[in-house]
């Protein structure tokens, strides 16, 4: 848990300065990538889950 959670730390911090400097290419998808895996690993994803669930039950149905 503790190595997931620092994992999710690294690459978030990565993707915000690629983000930021609107770096892209293939390394910052990989980062994106990993983030989006790791974030899913830890306790917030079903909360992270239920707030998109949320919010595309309040749109409205076209």
């Amino acid at each position: 848990m503790a190595i997931t959670v620092s994992l999710v730390a690294l690459f978030g911090l990565v993707l915000f300065f690629l983000l930021r400097s609107k770096t892209l290419g293939y390394g910052s998808a990989f980062v994106a990538a990993m983030f989006g895996f790791f974030l899913a690993s830890t306790g917030a994803a079903p909360v992270i889950t239920r707030v998109m669930t949320s919010l595309a039950d309040a749109l409205p149905k076209l």
